[in-house]
């Protein structure tokens, strides 16, 4: 990644723990607002990133919720 998706991709990670912490998703959208200030390309690049995230948190559930519902693999012998 270049240094706009690094320090975007930090933020994210950084905002989306903070806004669990907190139980406030507000966060999120004070920093994505913090951002579109200064520079609109990091803005969307910090809202990619935060997107990114949270589908994958969502989708690993969603695996976690089917692994745990699933019966035992046979083990080979």
């Amino acid at each position: 990644m270049g240094i706009t998706e690094d320090i975007a991709d930090g933020l994210a990670k950084d905002a989306i723990e903070a806004a669990d912490r907190l139980g406030d998703d507000s966060v999120i959208d004070e920093v994505s607002r913090t951002l579109a200030n200064t520079s609109q390309t990091t803005q969307e690049a910090f809202l990619t990133a935060v997107r990114v995230r949270l589908a994958e948190r969502r989708a690993r559930g969603v695996l976690l919720s089917a692994l745990k519902d699933a019966p035992e693999a046979p083990k080979p012998d």
